[in-house]
């Protein structure tokens, strides 16, 4: 049985898409020319500490997890060591920043089910390693079901890795999608506009991603919300186009998509540990362009690692817009 997995999304971060082995990199390239892991900016977004100074010196590598499990597909994990941000960043160092040979294993409360490790090279050239499936003992496998918890254990190293996560129902609806003219002088410019149903109980969270013209799913600058102002309603909102954060973003018109593109957008109810992550990680690269404010602190739902585990309930919609 092959895997069903989309390995176009093993990528940077613009894969965005959860389908997706999270990412090898993330914002500080805006920090340096190289891309920067995603290994690394978790490390230096828990560093940050309130005050002015800021202590970057080599604290020792420490383990990142990057997993998820969406439903209908099989879980996926990557995991690697965070890099010191003074060390050079290259296509090598980033292959050698895998972690190898790890017991991964993840359970729906029934069945565990232990992850086999792959390896494939991405689209822009640059290897990656992760953890999915185990082919060749698929009668222990399973995937994502939506209001079911998993939970992740491994071992590695002499350390044991745990993090439970729940693919919620999918109680943000999305109701449909349309785009508006941007005023101005170039009527080339579109918004895109979602409707969205939430429903009366509080605590819904929600992730989006979305692809201009089949191109890979990336997530927005601000690719994260929630419901405390507009719990129980039924509301339109603005969503800015998904963003590469691995290149330099050109700002004021990233947020666009233009007269003749066709935007999929990825619509993922998400529980809070994951909302959480991404809030916080999303502020840091947005926040006065650097990692190193001191209100940075990115929350992390890995016991005895930092990184993510997530669970994902997800909606696709199409909209092809009128050249």
């Amino acid at each position: 049985m092959p895997i069903a997995y989309d390995y176009t999304r093993i990528d940077t971060f613009r894969t965005g898409g959860f389908g997706f082995l999270l990412t090898t990199r993330y914002f500080c390239n805006l920090m340096r020319n190289a891309p920067i892991p995603l290994i690394l900016t978790i490390m230096l977004g828990t560093a940050c500490q309130k005050g002015n100074s800021v202590d970057l010196r080599d604290k020792g590598a420490q383990l990142v997890v990057e997993g998820m499990i969406e439903d209908g597909k099989f879980p996926t994990v990557t995991l690697s060591r965070s890099l010191d941000y003074f060390s050079k960043i290259d296509p090598e160092q980033l292959l050698a920043s895998f972690v190898h040979g790890a017991k991964v294993t993840v359970s729906n409360g029934i069945t565990t089910h232990q992850l086999r490790e792959y390896s494939s090279d991405t689209s822009n050239g640059t290897g990656t390693c992760f953890y999915t499936v185990d082919t060749a003992n698929i009668l222990s496998a399973f995937v994502g079901e939506r209001g079911a918890s998993y939970t992740l254990r491994i071992e590695t190293e002499g350390k044991v890795i745990t993090s439970i996560t729940t693919i919620p129902e999918g109680r943000f609806s999305l109701d449909s999608i349309g785009w508006k003219r941007v005023e101005g002088p170039d009527v080339s410019k579109v918004r895109l506009f979602v409707k969205v149903t939430d429903p009366p109980e509080r605590g819904n969270y929600i992730r989006y991603f979305t692809s201009r013209n089949k191109e890979d799913f990336m997530a927005g600058l601000n690719s994260v919300f929630d419901d405390k102002v507009v719990n129980g309603t039924t509301f339109e909102i603005p969503l800015d186009a998904g963003v590469d954060k691995n290149k330099q973003i050109e700002m004021g018109d990233h947020q666009f998509f233009k007269r003749g593109d066709t935007v999929s957008l990825k619509f993922c109810n998400v529980d809070h540990g994951t909302y959480d992550f991404w809030r916080t990680l999303d502020y840091a690269y947005n926040d006065t362009g650097h990692p190193f404010s001191p209100t940075n602190r990115v929350t992390s739902n890995v016991q005895g690692a930092l990184g993510n585990w997530g669970g994902y309930c997800v909606t696709y919609k199409t909209i092809t817009i009128p050249k």
